[in-house]
């Protein structure tokens, strides 16, 4: 799946997830809406038609008081019409009450209708006691029976009204809480599939990147955790990055080699160069004049400067293909302190300088290490913090143990480094913008030596530096150095 896929995917599913919610509120509020609509036109329509039955029933009833004084037929056919009315309404009221009280009122109203005419009747004739007799017997308690059921009807559709009602209020609130249990849980979804997203691109991201920042520092062959084989941008990715470092590390193996193959054949031409001009300078072919002994002497220094360089170029071409030897010795560290201070005791004091040489007292006795190339990488760094220290200033060197490593740490109240050039001061061939004058600038290798020196000590290499206040370099070195080549087997002594 591409990436554009993955993440139209991931959206989709995101949009989706957040919709689902909403879509089962708004079905619930709907249903409930619904629910609410037909209470409120069953239970008014109800209570309407309850309010006209009474009101037909009251008249029925004042109808009857007064049948002996208008016994009419026209008054007679009113009534009966009434009468039916209210039956039809009966009829209504039972389908929207659902009451079995309401067979009660039918069978009222039929005893009415049956005994109304005679009624009427024994009134037109003047038949008091008859009259009376059907109507207080007959027709008034069956009109008295439809009041009382119309009463009961009426208290209970308030009852399940307010039932109804209650009813609403509990799903309501049940409605809101599966809502915000819904909402929740989309989000949770949401934010899950976000961070599946995130970590889907942001993790080959910093795999990349990590390839790219180890690209370069000069390690080529570092793994990358991406398979070519994901069939999306980052497979692709992953295949042109490992095909770069490939060409890359060939590059560097193929720059590495000319580099030693040219500095080593220059040693010779250059030796024999150096040779001669010492030759002349002891009169060897004769004597020379003042102009030519200076002349010769320029050459001379030149030629030294110009096999220095040959040499270090050589350093750094080894170490780069893997090929710098270091013969490891038991080596008396007081000792050794004490031999690197008597060697910069005089430069100090030829530039004066203060100089001081400060170890504690639980450094090792005894360190297995390659003296001469330590005392290599110390000798640049503290020839390089005299260099730009001014008169009056300080140079000291510090070495403390810490645990299985000791430190080592130069440092110098010189012109200092500015803080975005100390990422690069251990790159070939890189020189600081110090305020030294041009003169006394070297090549650039010296740090990049000392740091492939130290590495090959499994060892490592620091630097802190401010602009006008000084630098302070800080190694730490395992006190005995020790390397497992591929078979697995501890070497100490000649590394390679």
């Amino acid at each position: 799946m591409t990436l554009q896929s993955r993440l139209n995917l991931g959206l989709l599913a995101i949009a989706i997830v957040l919709v689902a919610p909403l879509a089962l509120s708004l079905r619930a509020l709907e249903q409930l809406q619904s629910d609410t609509a037909a209470l409120r036109d069953r239970e008014y329509a109800a209570s309407s038609l309850l309010g006209r039955m009474k009101s037909i029933h009251d008249e029925l009833e004042q109808a009857t008081t007064f049948i002996a004084v208008f016994p009419s037929d026209s008054a007679r056919v009113q009534y009966l019409d009434d009468l039916e009315i209210l039956a039809r309404q009966t009829d209504t009221l039972a389908q929207l009450s659902q009451s079995a009280a309401i067979g009660l009122i039918r069978s009222a109203l039929a005893r009415v209708t049956e005994h109304v005419p005679r009624a009427f009747e024994f009134a037109r004739r003047n038949r008091a006691s008859a009259r009376d007799s059907v109507i207080d017997l007959l027709i008034s308690p069956s009109l008295l029976n439809v009041d009382r059921v119309l009463e009961s009807t009426g208290i209970l559709m308030e009852q399940r009204t307010a039932e109804q009602v209650e009813d609403f209020a509990v799903r309501t609130e049940e409605a809101g809480v599966v809502a915000v249990g819904a909402l929740g849980i989309a989000i949770l979804l949401s934010l899950g599939i976000a961070l599946w997203l995130t970590r889907s691109i942001s993790s080959p991201l910093r795999e990349l990147e990590a390839g790219m920042r180890a690209v370069a520092e000069g390690h080529f062959r570092r793994p990358l955790a991406i398979s070519g084989d994901r069939g999306d941008e980052f497979g692709r990715l992953a295949e042109s990055f490992r095909s770069m470092a490939a060409q890359l590390e060939e590059l560097d193996r193929l720059k590495a080699e000319f580099v030693s193959v040219a500095t080593h054949e220059l040693k010779t031409p250059v030796n024999v160069m150096l040779g001669y001009l010492q030759l002349l300078q002891e009169n060897v072919y004769g004597d020379l004049t003042d102009r030519q002994r200076e002349i010769a002497g320029t050459l001379v220094s030149q030629t030294q400067q110009l096999s220095r360089l040959i040499r270090q170029l050589l350093d750094v071409s080894r170490f780069d293909a893997g090929g710098g030897k270091l013969e490891t010795k038991p080596v008396v560290l007081s000792e050794f302190l004490d031999d690197l201070e008597r060697a910069f005791r005089v430069l100090a004091l030829q530039r004066e300088v203060s100089f001081e040489v400060k170890s504690d007292r639980d450094i090792p006795h005894e360190v297995l290490w390659d003296p001469v190339r330590i005392n290599e990488v110390l000798g640049n760094l503290l020839s390089n913090a005299f260099k730009f220290t001014n008169k009056g200033g300080r140079v000291s060197l510090a070495v403390g143990r810490e645990g299985d490593q000791v430190r080592m740490q130069v440092n110098d109240t010189g012109a200092g480094i500015p803080r975005d050039q100390l990422p690069h001061i251990f790159e070939k061939f890189y020189q600081a913008d110090t305020q030294a004058p041009l003169a006394l600038r070297g090549a650039g290798l010296g740090l990049a030596i000392a740091k492939s020196i130290v590495t090959a000590h499994n060892g490592s290499i620091e630097v802190e530096s401010r602009v006008g206040i000084g630098t302070t370099f800080t190694i730490r070195l395992p006190i005995r150095v020790i390397r497992r080549p591929s078979s697995g087997t501890a070497v100490q002594g000649v590394i390679t």
